[in-house]
């Protein structure tokens, strides 16, 4: 289905993070650092391929838990990753809400435009919400999913 959606997370999906994650052992964590290295992030290759995959069938989208202020770099860094970095999808400013309500509440307003055939996540609480309410999801499990990255998405409300 050529207007259906696929809709990818970027962090842990087709960015790897974990150099990053340094950032967020200490206290008070550091988000800033965490967040200027983001354009560091090597490419996790099996998420790419199948992101591109995807988009030969379907509309590519990015829904990340990525604060709005980082939309330059991110949309670089996807262009640089040769991924389509058009239809991008960030968390406002001040969203503190739980990864899984963010994504949620966004894939609804998605869906009311068009079909929303999968989504690719790797958060396991993104993927049971996302499941839950009916969609078709894909769980990126070719990183370990961290505990710490897990935290920040789901209690902080922070990627």
């Amino acid at each position: 289905m050529e207007d259906s959606l696929a809709v990818f997370d970027i962090d842990g999906v087709v960015a790897d993070v974990r150099h990053r994650l340094k950032y967020l052992d200490g206290r008070p964590k550091d988000w800033d650092r965490f967040f200027a290295a983001a354009d560091r992030d090597p490419v996790l290759a099996q998420g790419v391929e199948l992101a591109r995959s995807y988009a030969e069938s379907h509309v590519l989208v990015w829904l990340t838990g990525r604060p709005e202020y980082l939309r330059d770099l991110t949309t670089a860094w996807l262009r640089a990753a040769d991924l389509p970095a058009e239809l991008l999808f960030m968390r406002p400013a001040n969203d503190r809400r739980p990864a899984r309500d963010f994504k949620a509440r966004q894939l609804g307003r998605m869906k009311r435009e068009s079909a929303v055939a999968v989504v690719v996540d790797d958060d396991p609480a993104v993927v049971a919400r996302l499941r839950g309410l009916g969609y078709v999801v894909r769980l990126a499990d070719w990183v370990p999913h961290s505990s710490t990255l897990q935290s920040a998405q789901e209690n902080e409300g922070r990627t």
